[in-house]
């Protein structure tokens, strides 16, 4: 008993003073905020990453990411406070390693553990007495307890006693200007109630708030409840687009006087599909899991079903909208306005706008987008390079379609010089009448004319 409290101890008390050394696996959207705020703490962090390119990129101190500063990133490695590499045997200065690793779905929606269980098996390879690792990838629950503590004990440490192992689901929402890594409260939850202490005061030094639960699958079940929340709220409301739209009813009005309740309702708006790295990912994760228990998640397969549907509905808007006058679909010229799953960020992981896209060219449409925050996005190998956004092709384009409401886009000067416009984010509200015809993504009582 007296070597497992020293074990826990000493951890904690170079956690405590800043002398322990930080490993962060994954310098995405997640690693990299999360590294930057170790190294604000005063902790020096090493870095590691299979992709030479972001390695060389942080090593010259420039940023990847839109939400770290090229600046920040450039102080921690002057400082000597961070450090990113591609080789594994620096995982073994650290003291405690935070997995941050994409865990993506395959063709069948099923989990691709392929990363977790790359990170897994370096850090086993690497492990030594008094370590903490935390994983942070969104999963399915158990993955902690299945995956990542067979593979560290099988190097002879005992979980609790000599290594301390947790999951903490990441938080981390590109973009938002309000809360970030250090200020969302972090939830933390062990295989033991050693490591729950140690993961604890690990983020308790760089986060503001942590709140820890009794084990690692209610952590992990955590995240997929926050996000299942969202897209089974977001496939309601998509719901609710298409009733009013059949109704000849405004939904946006609709909304908007719903959320002047001040008790029982949320309010969540409704758009051409769900994208980025949660949403459209993580309630499969769950639904994965409980179909390996027999037992069917019949709202997160509906949700997936309505929100999966709306790039189809915005097809089918446009192509409904160039046939009153008298155009088709085929040889249309066609100007997608934002391909960002949402607004103000540069991220196009699953986002609606290349549905969207693929399917108005499979029905043979011409079709450029425009983004302030994409210049560019590489898609099945081809890469695909965007216009600007110029009164010019304002006025070659048949229909412009309005996918992502960038603040950045003067959406008056586009209803002003195109002639057709789909918008399917609500931005056209309250402009003056301009020369486009104005398509909701839910009809009210008519669309804008031509002026």
């Amino acid at each position: 008993m007296t070597d497992t409290v020293s074990m826990k101890d000493q951890l904690l008390t170079r956690i405590s003073d800043r002398s322990a050394v930080i490993g962060v696996i994954g310098l995405g959207y997640v690693g990299l905020p999360l590294a930057m705020e170790f190294v604000q703490a005063g902790f020096t962090v090493i870095g590691y990453d299979v992709s030479q390119r972001v390695v060389d990129l942080l090593m010259a101190g420039q940023s990847h990411i839109q939400d770290i500063a090229g600046d920040t990133v450039q102080a921690a490695v002057a400082q000597g406070r961070f450090v990113a590499t591609t080789q594994e045997d620096r995982l073994r200065e650290c003291e405690a390693i935070s997995i941050a690793v994409p865990t993506p779905l395959s063709k069948t929606r099923d989990p691709d553990m392929a990363f977790v269980l790359s990170a897994a098996d370096a850090i086993a390879r690497q492990a030594h007495p008094g370590l903490c690792v935390v994983l942070e990838s969104t999963t399915y629950p158990g993955t902690t307890r299945e995956l990542l503590q067979p593979r560290l004990e099988a190097q002879g440490l005992t979980v609790g006693r000599d290594i301390f192992v947790a999951f903490s689901p990441e938080r981390v929402d590109p973009g938002n200007p309000v809360y970030h890594t250090k200020n969302t409260p972090k939830v933390v939850g062990g295989i033991t109630p050693a490591c729950v202490e140690v993961a604890t005061a690990l983020y308790q030094s760089c986060i503001d708030t942590v709140v820890p639960v009794s084990s690692p699958e209610a952590a992990e079940l955590v995240k997929l409840l926050e996000n299942t929340f969202r897209a089974v709220n977001i496939g309601l409301v998509n719901e609710i687009a298409i009733v009013c739209d059949k109704l000849g009813v405004n939904v946006w009005e609709v909304i908007d006087a719903a959320a002047t309740k001040p008790f029982g309702f949320m309010k969540f708006t409704p758009g051409p599909g769900i994208g980025g790295h949660c949403i459209p990912l993580d309630p499969h994760y769950l639904a994965w899991k409980m179909r390996t228990l027999n037992y069917k998640t019949r709202f997160i397969d509906l949700a997936s079903e309505i929100n999966s549907h709306m790039p189809e509905w915005v097809v089918q808007k446009v192509a409904d909208a160039l046939n009153e006058v008298r155009k088709a679909v085929r040889g249309s010229r066609l100007l997608v306005l934002g391909v960002a799953y949402k607004r103000d960020i540069d991220d196009v992981r699953e986002s609606p706008a290349l549905d969207v896209i693929r399917l108005l060219e499979e029905r043979g449409a011409h079709v450029e987008f425009h983004d302030p925050f994409v210049h560019e996005f590489r898609e099945d190998g081809h890469v695909r390079k965007g216009v600007e956004l110029s009164d010019e092709m304002l006025r070659w384009a048949d229909a412009v379609v309005v996918i992502t409401d960038h603040k950045a886009v003067d959406y008056q000067r586009v209803v002003d010089h195109a002639t057709l416009v789909v918008d399917t984010r609500n931005v056209t509200a309250g402009l003056a009448a301009g020369r486009a015809r104005i398509i909701p993504l839910a009809s009210g009582p008519a669309s804008r004319a031509v002026s």
